[in-house]
């Protein structure tokens, strides 16, 4: 039996670094008309943040909802309060902050969560740059002087992510996204960040943001000097314990069913069918453990996805 794909809504979140290209990309309807929406969040089980289902069988049913009540079915499994992963697009317009997710070792100590990720370049503004681990050189002194010297800008490696690729982000490792980048986010389950530099900014309260040097400093990874760009290995673009995603190219019908577990597809470029449900550039859905067949099948010449499995 062809499956029916689950659909969630999206969770806008404004953000002083974010915009409208939600709205003119993707043709979402944003909560507000003037508001600079910086993230969606596709799907997420938090207990600040819930996923709901928009139409089929579970409809109205939170992400939770189903990881409590239907885990084999719909999961395939798993161990864990929630479910392990928190799939977002990012929208920035101007830079996001310097910061840095804390490893699993530290995270506890620090009373946060571990968080690790992967980017994948949607689009890109010419002369947009991510920003990704140290310069060359730089040290765990002169960058903790750097600090207090105005001058971490420089300590940081700028890279100039293009649109079709990717960057795999493990907990300790320095970041931030430069203005003028469309960027899909596959995550751990966490909201711990920590903010070593924001450009001398105001949130939009109008207040300087927090900043959390000294957790920063505890978690940054200083051996992690002018990492490039991921070179994908075939179809695979990051592989770790928390996720796998692969970037297909479609050109005709092909089974996106996980084998034991669920598949969650986003969809980067074009359109497709799976079952008798329509998508197009920018949505995600999850396709059930319990569904051997699911059929994506392009209704353009082709269409690009991300497959997320765990």
């Amino acid at each position: 039996m062809e499956t029916e794909p689950i659909r969630f809504r999206p969770i806008y979140m404004e953000r002083v670094w974010g915009g409208r290209s939600l709205e003119t990309v993707y043709g979402r309807k944003l909560p507000s008309a003037e508001t600079p929406f910086g993230e969606s969040w596709e799907m997420v089980d938090r207990p600040e943040a819930q996923s709901i289902v928009d139409g089929g069988e579970f409809d109205g049913k939170s992400l939770h909802d189903l990881w409590v009540e239907h885990r084999e079915t719909i999961f395939g499994g798993g161990e864990g309060e929630r479910f392990p992963l928190l799939m977002k697009i990012l929208d920035a317009r101007e830079k996001l902050s310097v910061q840095v997710h804390p490893p699993a070792a530290i995270a506890p100590e620090l009373g946060g969560e571990p968080k690790t990720e992967m980017w994948y370049v949607a689009a890109a503004e010419p002369g947009a740059e991510l920003y990704i681990g140290l310069r060359d050189g730089v040290s765990k002194q002169g960058f903790v002087e750097s600090i207090g010297q105005g001058t971490t800008a420089e300590q940081l490696h700028p890279v100039a992510g293009r649109a079709g690729e990717s960057i795999f982000i493990p907990s300790g490792r320095l970041h931030a996204i430069g203005a003028g980048y469309l960027i899909f986010e596959i995550q751990q389950n966490s909201d711990t960040t920590y903010r070593v530099f924001d450009w001398n900014r105001v949130g939009l309260d109008g207040k300087p943001r927090d900043l959390h040097v000294d957790e920063s400093i505890a978690c940054i990874d200083f051996d992690d000097h002018e990492p490039a760009m991921d070179a994908p290995d075939g179809e695979l673009l990051a592989e770790c314990p928390e996720f796998r995603v692969e970037r297909w190219t479609l050109e005709s019908g092909r089974n996106a069913a996980a084998e034991g577990g669920f598949a969650i597809i986003a969809v980067t470029e074009g359109s497709l069918r799976c079952g008798s449900s329509q998508f197009r550039a920018g949505d995600f859905f999850l396709i059930p453990a319990s569904q051997a067949s699911a059929e994506l099948v392009p209704l353009e010449d082709s269409a690009t996805i991300l497959r997320t499995t765990c």
